[in-house]
């Protein structure tokens, strides 16, 4: 059984770059995407899903890039 996780880290813009360049460069390639999370490795399969989703309320905005998969995929 696979414990659930919900982390958020937050990174310099240099490191966010980086992370983003390599998803985009993984995305036009066709391939597997390979990230590390607060000490977990990932591995998102190249047929994963992407969506970009905005919320906001009376005094945030928020913009968040969605990687989406099902386990057994990668």
């Amino acid at each position: 059984m696979t414990r659930r996780r919900d982390v958020e880290k937050q990174y310099t813009n240099a490191e966010f770059v980086a992370k983003l360049r390599r998803l985009a460069d993984a995305i036009e390639l066709g391939e597997r995407f390979d990230i590390q999370i607060a000490g977990e490795r990932i591995h998102v399969p190249a047929r994963a899903e992407f969506t970009i989703e905005h919320e906001r309320s009376a005094t945030e905005e928020e913009i968040e890039f969605q990687i989406k998969w099902q386990r057994g995929e990668d």
